[in-house]
């Protein structure tokens, strides 16, 4: 049976291809354990597999989406029987309403739920200081992003590990940068627009389009959801100064978890305000600097000080967070945790915008002009291009 025609087993349209066969199951009081050919076990409970059956009476054909809900059997269901078919599927008939579940080995093995397993599906950012990523930083030419799937989503796992990402070689007109999102997915739109540009403008109501010195920031931190890819597109820079700088939000994280925990506590519990204001909208968000999962590991970084609101926690923990932000700010400026350097007419500078802070030195225009193009992608059209690119080269 081919990838795809496996595909119409299971309630999703990624491939699941069969890498071990299931050789024993033992039926337990809530569960069964499955043994797999590689020696490996892995414990399914009855309810888990009874809201997980993909036949067409749980499962949408058309659009693998599930109908059955986990209320409509009870709590106590069991399976009457359990055996593996001679074409490795597993199939349990159920003590309630004479129901009958055949599970595809593949997707049944991806989806083991044991301890030792979930540890190895937990995607792991790779984070750096100046020397990791000076060595390592993921640069491509804008040719190949166009031309191949195979070095996009090369590229592009490199982006979603690193968190940054150079492209080379684009060309300087305004049209290029869309060329290169519209091989990702649609840009986001904000109060500065799709597209935005980068230069000196007159009643700038932002402090990126003068000749000031920008600080270490995320952008829209005043926004409930921090967009997630940024993209910034030189097109000129003739000027002097204007160097960019870049910091990975989650090295500061891990080195105060490790060095500073306290402070590091306090970023990660302790919310301030974010205040975006100019004379046609008013944005403001509340929450923390640092953001963790149930897990406790670092998901996002908001930080811009200057649309910070006054500190309003109670006063137990005023002080306690101005202690944690100043160590947190103050890592940010330490050399050896900054990648520097100066984006030059035809380079493309893309990052995650909720993980690595970016800034920008002051820069003066008698030598000549400074542009740059920007826009926005969310995280999940990024990470869903990225699936989808996984997908047809399995499917290939």
């Amino acid at each position: 049976m081919s990838s795809a025609d496996s595909n119409l087993e299971i309630a999703s349209f990624t491939p699941y291809p069969i890498t071990h066969h299931p050789v024993q199951i033992e039926k337990n009081e809530e569960s069964i354990t499955v043994i797999w050919d590689h020696g490996h076990k892995s414990e399914f409970h009855y309810l888990w597999l009874r809201d997980n059956c993909h036949c067409p009476q749980c499962i949408s054909t058309a659009t693998r989406e599930q109908t059955f809900e986990i209320c409509d059997v009870p709590f106590t269901i069991k399976a009457s029987n359990a055996y593996i078919t001679d074409d490795h599927r597993i199939v349990i008939e159920w003590d309630y309403e004479n129901h009958v579940s055949k599970y595809h080995p593949g997707w049944l093995l991806s989806h083991c739920y044991s301890e030792e397993v979930v540890q190895t599906k937990q995607w792991k950012p790779i984070i750096w200081d100046k020397e990791k990523i000076s060595h390592e930083l993921p640069k491509t030419q804008s040719h190949a992003l166009i031309e191949s799937d195979a070095e996009l989503l090369t590229w592009l796992r490199s982006l979603r590990d690193y968190g940054i990402g150079v492209v080379a070689d684009v060309e300087t007109k305004q049209s290029a940068l869309k060329a290169i999102t519209d091989r990702i997915a649609f840009m986001r739109e904000s109060n500065y627009g799709t597209l935005f540009d980068v230069k000196i403008t007159a009643g700038a109501n932002t402090s990126a389009n003068t000749t000031l010195r920008l600080p270490l920031h995320t952008d829209l931190s005043a926004r409930e959801l921090q967009p997630g890819l940024q993209f910034l597109h030189c097109l000129v820079n003739d000027a002097t100064g204007g160097e960019s700088i870049f910091v990975d939000g989650f090295k500061i994280a891990e080195y105060m978890r490790e060095h500073c925990p306290e402070e590091f506590r306090d970023l990660t519990t302790i919310p301030m305000s974010f205040n975006n204001k100019d004379p046609y909208c008013d944005y403001h968000y509340r929450g923390t600097v640092i953001a963790t999962d149930s897990n406790g590991e670092v998901t996002e970084v908001r930080h811009a000080n200057f649309i910070r609101g006054p500190i309003d926690v109670p006063s137990h923990q005023t002080m306690a967070l101005y202690k944690a932000y100043q160590c947190f700010i103050l890592l940010t400026r330490e050399p050896k945790f900054q990648l520097f350097f100066r984006l030059t007419a035809g380079e493309m500078v893309v990052f995650d915008n909720r993980r690595v802070l970016h800034a920008r030195n002051a820069f003066d225009l008698k030598a000549g002009m400074r542009q740059l193009q920007g826009c926005y992608i969310d995280r999940d059209e990024f990470l869903s291009r990225i699936r989808i690119l996984e997908r047809n080269t399995e499917l290939n």
